[in-house]
């Protein structure tokens, strides 16, 4: 392929602070040459992914949808546990056929378009049904998105690692959660603003969330990637069995699921804060926009610097969101226990520092997991490290239990304290950082 024009290299140098002296660590020298313009693909349709991320958000924006649809409050409850279980626990399934295609880009590509799928029958659902009947097709579809999801998971870590060099991986990850936080914080003004037809609004959010995925794909299917070994094709659950032996071959590996797997509870802890900041009432609804901005505002100001930081220290990063994370859950238990969780500025900022957290353990993990083994494992590494997640997110429903036996607030109390236990497992994993 011809080199990258001036304007697609002037682009990457500004965004990616780097220079065209630089050498390439640990990509071949096809595609150091083609990385200005593969760091704009990537930040482009994995910011497009993002942005539709945001716009069809279960633990926000589909909970209210369905509530106003009037689908009962039990399978409103399933919400999270689909997308997010069932964005990863198929992966162990699906890392070898992957791994069978010598160019990843086409699983990624395809996924994309079958989030897109998956969002358009959830608008259909949300236009044409009501009831019981509208949350289980809704249901239907965030399980087609999330199905979709969990191959795009393991396809992208692998391109990512193939045409975009170590030091400049947490970078572009940085740069698409950066634009794509600012897409989100444009549909929280508009619900903010408008929010007589916030019904409307979340529609239209649906719509553009299923275009969004469509042309992600589109855009990352015009990669340039080398061509990667194919051996260990197979599929099915002897592969999973056998994949299943690294874990006993690598202690690191244990160690960082370990991590996190406790770090999870930054993306369980959310609703907890929304209970107690709205008790038995309906404010965390009719606060939908405040809820999504406060979000997106803490993925637009960290998302960089998180990568930047995560280029340098993947580790790190892992061991500062931990204590961050925790302290935020602090604050919020404090607010709740002083009075304070009915003003109108306590809560929001204990939720903008949670995800501000949230958003360093997503990139963290991402970088550290992508850095710490060669493209031989790396597809593997990323189903092994995604299923066991699965199962502790399914595992979940525990914490429920808890909540309603206890309260939110022990719930809270016992994600600060697995918060600060994946700082611990995290300081112990190996540096693979330049600091």
């Amino acid at each position: 392929m011809p080199p990258p024009r001036p304007a697609v290299r002037l682009s990457y140098e500004m965004l990616a602070n780097d220079d065209a002296g630089r050498m390439c660590r640990d990509i071949s020298d096809e595609a150091c040459t083609q990385q200005p313009q593969n760091f704009l693909r990537h930040a482009a349709a994995l910011g497009l992914s993002k942005s539709a991320d945001g716009l069809a958000d279960p633990k926000l924006v589909l909970s209210w949808l369905m509530t106003h649809l009037g689908a009962p409050a039990a399978l409103v409850g399933l919400l999270v546990p689909i997308r997010e279980a069932g964005a990863l626990l198929p992966q162990l399934f699906t890392a070898a056929r992957i791994r069978a295609m010598a160019q990843r880009k086409w699983a990624w590509a395809a996924a994309a378009i079958g989030q897109g799928v998956g969002a358009a029958i959830i608008l259909a659902a949300a236009l044409t049904l009501q009831g019981i009947a509208a949350g289980l097709v809704i249901l239907l579809g965030l399980s087609v998105l999330a199905l979709s999801r969990s191959v795009a998971s393991v396809a992208y870590k692998d391109v990512l690692g193939k045409t975009i060099d170590k030091g400049q991986r947490g970078t572009v990850t940085g740069v698409a959660g950066s634009w794509s936080a600012m897409v989100v914080i444009g549909f929280a003004l508009v619900l903010i603003l408008f929010s007589d037809a916030r019904a409307a609004i979340v529609l239209g959010a649906l719509a553009l969330a299923a275009s969004a995925w469509v042309l992600a794909g589109v855009v990352f299917a015009g990669l340039a990637e080398d061509k990667g070994a194919q051996d260990g094709g197979a599929n099915g659950f002897a592969a999973a069995i056998a994949n299943l032996g690294y874990l006993r071959e690598d202690g690191q590996l244990v160690r960082f699921i370990v991590a996190r797997g406790l770090l999870t509870s930054t993306a369980l802890a959310p609703p907890y804060l929304v209970v107690l900041a709205s008790g038995d009432g309906g404010a965390a609804l009719q606060g939908l926009g405040a809820l999504v901005l406060a979000s997106a505002l803490a993925a637009l100001l960290s998302s960089y610097v998180w990568g930047r930081l995560a280029d340098k220290s993947s580790r790190k990063v892992l061991i500062w969101t931990g204590i961050s994370g925790a302290g935020a859950m602090v604050l919020t238990l404090a607010f709740a226990m002083s009075g304070l969780a009915a003003t109108v500025w306590a809560m929001p900022l204990a939720l903008f520092g949670l995800m501000i957290a949230h958003q360093g353990v997503r990139l963290g993990r991402a970088t550290y997991l992508v850095d710490m083994v060669g493209q031989d494992r790396r597809a593997i590494y990323t189903a092994i490290a995604n299923t066991v997640i699965g199962v502790i997110l399914l595992a979940s429903g525990v914490f429920g239990a808890v909540a309603a036996l206890a309260g939110a607030g022990a719930t809270m109390a016992l994600f600060a304290c697995m918060a600060a236990g994946g700082a611990v497992a995290a300081y112990g994993l190996k540096e693979l950082g330049d600091g």
